[in-house]
């Protein structure tokens, strides 16, 4: 209902209008009245109402100057003038104010009345319009994310030139140009599982999202499920440091407010040209796998992870091996929550960490290697992958540990054991992501008519976060979450238009378009031909 709030200085006048029409009926709520401007601007402020009735000629503060301050605090709200005065000035000022009409006394219930419905539809065409502007941007909103971050994809994988980077830069609102830049990799980690995430997580990433957007000279794209990446632009490398540790200070802070939540951050070398950045990047992943050697709530770069790990001399220094507990722990968890990308770099700091006087032992280097075997094998277990899935040449034990006859050979064998097993992960993932987003599916075809379904609503559903959710969804489904809502929608608007005696703008409602225009407009734009024309056309194929 649309609230109403009288204001005249007439006793007889007010009760008379606020009496003699049935507010609730009509599809009004009288929520207020005054008898002058003075007493009616305080309880306007509290009560909000979407149209004010006011006579012009009033002690303390008449109507004009009510109007005035009124459309200052409310802007949207509808002025409905009455007045004794035919004067042209009057109108005019009114005018000006921005009242919706001039209506002059006496006035009776009835053609007041028709006032306020002709005004109530000029309210709801524009909340209609706003609603509808909303939609255009939310849709607009994710098209620019996707395109942003394949920009980045593109840049970092040396896929697109300086010209192409800057004219693509300018179509999703990203300035490149700068004299310094720096790759700043930022991640949140709480206790849920990889597919799940809290709702402390999806507000703080929230919030982590809405502070990058006020940050000068940063750029920010989604890495989900890694997190961000910040592109630092400065003049100066000192410059650019600088703006690193500020923006990381404001993190830790917000991070701070969510005692369950922690953060990790990688921070890559400056460089002074776009075609660098992908090296900036390297050097940010390099210290952002530290992750798994370092305590949690940590900021660091490559040159930060180096110091870890130098050791006084080279001599066999049994006391520098940890425990086999702890390693395989750390093996396991890079296994879980570790990228493909990050394995050379972890495998350098886990080599540096163990020291090479340790691992130049033949004896020690063939029980690493077996270890990590058994690790990986029960983590593939655990997941209810069959190790048998791995290559003959990954799951051969013997054959691998007699492979491991030089320091050299350990990190190679490494890394095709991870890789291999971390890819049966990835495969695994990619199945348990199919049922969230068969859930997320269905989810849609159940509720396509609701007017309030979005990314947000749905992500919420399968608790996953909104970004994190639309990077699978696209992925996997090769449509973003809008292009399927549409396809939804349209194709019941399809089957409506052929099986009912519906009108179009009856249609739009019953899928989810509450504005008929917007529904003819998508309509057309996907179909190729107006709602009107497509079931005239089908009737004539059917005929």
């Amino acid at each position: 209902m649309l609230k109403v709030f009288l204001v005249e200085d007439e006793i007889v006048i007010r009760n008379g209008i606020k009496n003699s029409i049935p507010w609730e009926s009509e599809g009004f709520e009288f929520v207020g009245e005054a008898s002058d401007g003075e007493l009616a601007y305080p309880l306007i402020k509290k009560e909000r109402p979407d149209i004010l009735i006011t006579d012009i000629k009033m002690p303390f503060m008449d109507g004009l100057e009510l109007s005035r301050i009124v459309k200052k605090e409310l802007p949207q709200i509808k002025i409905l003038i009455l007045s004794g005065y035919s004067d042209f000035e009057y109108a005019k000022e009114a005018i000006n104010i921005g009242v919706t009409q001039y209506l002059l006394k006496p006035i009776s219930s009835i053609k007041l009345l028709e006032a306020l419905h002709e005004v109530g539809g000029m309210i709801e065409k524009e909340r209609e319009y706003d609603r509808m502007l909303e939609r255009y941007q939310k849709e607009a909103e994710e098209n620019v994310h996707l395109e942003q971050k394949k920009l980045w994809n593109d840049l970092i994988a040396n896929r697109i030139s300086t010209v192409e980077l800057l004219e693509g830069g300018q179509k999703v609102g990203m300035d490149f140009t700068a004299t310094a830049y720096l790759v700043f990799l930022f991640k949140i980690t709480w206790g849920g599982g990889s597919t799940g995430c809290s709702q402390d997580a999806i507000a703080l990433s929230e919030k982590i999202v809405q502070t990058a957007g006020t940050w000068e000279q940063v750029l920010t794209f989604d890495r989900s499920p890694e997190g961000w990446v910040f592109l630092i632009k400065a003049e100066t490398e000192e410059e650019a440091r600088v703006r690193q540790q500020a923006c990381a200070g404001q993190l830790a802070e917000l991070v701070k407010e969510y005692p369950d939540i922690g953060y990790f951050g990688g921070v890559g070398s400056v460089v002074h040209r776009l075609g660098d950045i992908s090296q900036s990047y390297l050097a940010a992943g390099k210290a952002f796998a530290g992750r798994f050697f370092t305590e949690p709530n940590k900021i660091i770069s490559s040159t930060d992870i180096v110091n870890l790990h130098r050791r006084e001399d080279d001599r066999i220094d049994v006391q520098s091996i940890r425990s086999r507990r702890s390693e395989r722990k750390l093996i396991d968890e890079f296994l879980r929550s570790g990228t493909l990308e990050e394995i050379d770099s972890f495998l350098e700091e886990y080599l540096l960490d163990i020291g090479e006087q340790n691992y130049q032992s033949l004896l020690y280097r063939q029980y690493l290697i077996m270890d990590l075997y058994f690790t990986a094998s029960d983590f593939l277990s655990d997941l209810k992958i069959d190790p048998e899935n791995l290559s003959e040449e990954c799951r051969d034990i013997n054959k691998i540990v007699m492979q491991a006859d030089s320091p050299e050979s350990i990190r190679e064998l490494m890394g095709r054991l991870f890789t291999e097993t971390m890819k049966l992960r990835d495969q695994n993932s990619m199945k348990r992501y199919g049922i969230v987003l068969e859930e997320a599916r269905a989810f849609i075809r159940e509720n396509y008519q609701r007017e309030d379904m979005s990314l947000n609503t749905v992500a919420s559903r399968v608790n996953i976060s909104p970004s994190y959710f639309s990077a699978i969804f696209s992925a996997e489904t090769g449509q973003t979450f809008v292009e399927y809502l549409t396809q939804v929608r349209l194709e019941k608007a399809k089957e409506l238009l052929m099986c009912s005696s519906l009108r179009t703008a009856e249609i739009g409602y019953e899928v989810g378009y509450r504005d008929s225009h917007y529904f003819s407009y998508i309509f057309k734009k996907v179909v190729g031909c107006s709602p009107k024309e497509y079931k005239n056309r089908r009737k004539e194929q059917g005929a």
